[in-house]
């Protein structure tokens, strides 16, 4: 337990911070961020896909593996909604889409160093495609798939892999900045989560309850059985079984407040299964070491 600590003290304590500082002053999430998924992550993309180190084939059963994860999640997820009548826009998303940015980037770098940091990106990648597709239809919305392009995290990733590909050198003079820019996301999007958590609160604990628990569980099951199918290397199968511990996602809540789907459960559904979190990562870092 004693090497547990030192990983997961530094990701809820930023989180505290954020929420402990939202407590006292008004705090322009929404700027915040904007910022951080218009500026600061892209650069994070840009960064760890032209590495010299990076390739996209190296981590092609990883990315399936990911989107597998989600899509199985969800259908165990659907089945115990229908089991307990629950809303399925509500529940369902929830499930499948997990902190995989605001928490599980941080976390694969505190654990297992810079190496795992690709790893992370590409496991966030493939949620993320989902999220704002398939997600997106969940909850009653439209799917666009020319706003799509335009997101900027999008445009990073095709520019990060097109470089790959390219295997051209970013110039140093232009290299630095994008770099110094890269460093800023990580430790910015567990305040902006502490923020966030601050201002949802919580009132249907009941539900949130229930999502804490079988949301990582659900995920964890799906994980282990496919790792019975996909050969993925040692490190990255690590990486995905934290992956599938992860939590609920804020993303989830703005969803729901946006398509106005039981936004007060949701938001339950995200704060204590964030803090429930806490728990379950400790038993799967444990499991890991």
């Amino acid at each position: 337990m004693g090497m547990i600590f030192p990983i997961l003290f530094p990701i809820f304590s930023l989180i505290f911070v954020g929420y402990l500082y939202a407590k006292f002053v008004n705090v322009n999430l929404e700027f915040i961020n904007r910022m951080n998924m218009d500026i600061f992550i892209p650069a994070l993309l840009i960064i760890v896909l032209s590495r010299n180190t990076f390739s996209i084939f190296d981590y092609q059963l990883l990315l399936l593996a990911s989107i597998l994860v989600v899509l199985f999640t969800g259908l165990m997820a659907w089945g115990f909604a229908k089991t307990f009548k629950l809303s399925i826009p509500m529940f369902v998303p929830s499930m499948m889409f997990n902190n995989c940015g605001n928490m599980g980037l941080p976390l694969a770098v505190l654990a297992f160093g810079d190496e795992a940091l690709s790893a992370a990106v590409v496991l966030f990648l493939g949620s993320n495609l989902l999220h704002f597709t398939l997600g997106t239809y969940l909850v009653g919305g439209k799917i666009s798939w020319w706003n799509l392009l335009k997101i900027p995290v999008n445009v990073a990733t095709i520019i990060g892999l097109a470089i790959s590909f390219s295997q051209w050198q970013i110039p140093e003079t232009l290299h630095r900045p994008i770099e110094m820019m890269a460093g800023i996301p990580i430790p910015l999007m567990l305040v902006a989560l502490g923020v966030r958590i601050q201002s949802v609160g919580f009132g249907s604990w009941k539900i949130g309850l229930v999502g804490a628990i079988a949301c990582p569980l659900f995920s964890v099951i799906v994980a282990f059985i496919l790792l019975l199918f996909i050969p993925l290397e040692t490190s990255q199968q690590i990486q995905l079984l934290l992956f599938a511990t992860l939590p609920p996602a804020v993303l989830n809540y703005m969803f729901a407040e946006k398509y106005n789907q039981h936004p007060a459960e949701v938001a339950s559904l995200v704060v204590v299964g964030n803090a429930f979190s806490l728990i379950s990562l400790s038993l799967m870092l444990i499991y890991l070491n």
